[in-house]
């Protein structure tokens, strides 16, 4: 399997981190994606992922990811998880 590739700087990218845990989050009501409307999301789910970096430009992606997610928000334990794994370092605000 190929690496991920930098278009902008035509390089392969090189891991960051592996087994790095970020937050999926959920609209609370009609709420844009992204960072344009954060107040208007909550933390749905917590996921494992592997953290890309290119080289030269320092892009970020996330890559690799769980076949299913190490905690949903329904379950008592959910903030407990996400805390714990460091996984409320990242809330990627999409659906």
């Amino acid at each position: 399997m190929l690496k991920p590739a930098c278009v902008k700087c035509q390089r392969f990218m090189r891991p960051k981190k592996n087994g790095f845990f970020f937050t999926e989050g959920m609209p609370i009501m009609n709420a844009e994606p992204g960072l344009k409307e954060p107040e208007n999301w909550k933390p749905y789910k917590v996921w494992q992922a592997d953290l890309w970096a290119c080289p030269d430009c320092g892009l970020e992606i996330l890559s690799g990811y769980g076949l299913n997610p190490i905690a949903e928000h329904y379950q008592s334990t959910f903030l407990e998880t996400q805390k714990r794994l460091g996984a409320d370092q990242l809330q990627i605000n999409d659906c």
